[in-house]
């Protein structure tokens, strides 16, 4: 097979959709989705993993890492003890360098791309739910989903994940264990539904899904992939030896929720802080954070943490989230 990141660009689609190479099975799905599974066990039991990257088009570093894994996976370089997904998301953004073309494809999950008129990211959104549905329907074993993407600003956690909505308030602790294990240094944890593609995967799927946030977005070749070490030892050592089965010791993983949303409600929307004010930034109780017309909204709680602040997303859309912290324990 020609490499899976190349060929994708390229709209080349193998002349075989499946084949062995190796001790791997591999089924070539569409452009830019292949599964992967060992040969000679139960595929059913094993752990069903998807690693997705690209959902934002510019957000390269991550691509990178999950192509290198897929070749080393492929030529040999690494055992594989797990049914794979890999998954590049707005295909089109990825070629032009772009976050998206129309509109953003993860505010278009469990269903949000029906709100929208027909477009390549829609239908895109469609595609991705019906693959993923597919993936995880088969599983008897456990169901994980690592969507990989990188911040637009800078931040004070270079490496942090974002946890989809649960009802019931209780994530997977060795999930977080092995995000320690992966020098991810902040969990945020999302108090209402959403359209993300890990929402989704949690929600539809009963996936132990997050979205993993690995610095700033730059163009394919100008990453320096070394400050995602832990990340890409941590995937490795995910697909050919699970999860860990103890927690790392000597790790600190902070913990926040969101306290509030920051909606922009007309274009008349503010921010009152820099455009260079990084994510994971603190802000006191009472302090102006954006004003929208007769909207004014202000830090609410003693301490509060910026994340994604963009004041340029349409009217309607969030354009930041606020942050208190909590306690790790209180999650499982």
């Amino acid at each position: 097979m020609d490499n899976f990141l190349t060929s994708t660009l390229k709209q080349h689609a193998p002349l075989i959709s499946s084949g062995t190479i190796g001790a791997i099975n591999w089924h070539w799905l569409d452009h830019g989705v292949m599964v992967i599974e060992p040969i000679g066990v139960e595929v059913s039991h094993l752990d069903h993993v998807l690693l997705s990257a690209g959902i934002h088009g510019n957000e390269t570093a991550p691509i990178e890492l999950l192509d290198q894994l897929m070749d080393d996976l492929l030529n040999g370089r690494l055992p594989l003890n797990v049914k794979l997904m890999l998954m590049l998301g707005n295909l089109e953004a990825m070629r032009n360098g772009e976050r998206y073309n129309d509109i953003d494809l993860n505010r278009l999950f469990s269903q949000h791309h029906q709100n929208y008129p027909i477009c390549a990211e829609t239908l895109r959104a469609q595609q991705l739910e019906a693959l993923t549905a597919q993936f995880f329907e088969s599983a008897a074993g456990r169901k994980l989903h690592f969507d990989l993407h990188t911040a637009i600003r800078e931040s004070h956690h270079v490496r942090f994940a974002l946890l989809p909505y649960k009802e019931n308030e209780k994530y997977s602790r060795q999930m977080c264990d092995w995000l320690s294990s992966a020098e991810v240094e902040a969990i945020v944890l999302n108090q209402a539904p959403s359209a993300t593609f890990s929402y989704y995967s949690s929600e539809h799927c009963g996936a132990d899904s997050c979205t993993l946030e690995l610095g700033k977005a730059k163009p394919f070749g100008q990453n320096d992939l070394s400050q995602f070490a832990g990340i890409n030892n941590g995937l490795r050592q995910l697909v050919s030896q699970g999860l860990p089965q103890s927690p790392p010791t000597n790790v600190t993983l902070k913990v926040y929720q969101v306290s509030q949303q920051l909606t922009k409600l007309s274009e008349n929307f503010e921010m009152h802080f820099s455009d260079e004010v990084k994510n994971f930034t603190a802000f006191e109780q009472g302090e102006v954070l954006a004003i929208d017309g007769d909207i004014t909204y202000r830090v609410e709680q003693p301490r509060e943490w910026v994340l994604f602040p963009n004041p340029n997303v349409r009217p309607g859309l969030r354009a930041g989230l606020m942050l208190v912290e909590t306690e790790q324990d209180a999650i499982f």
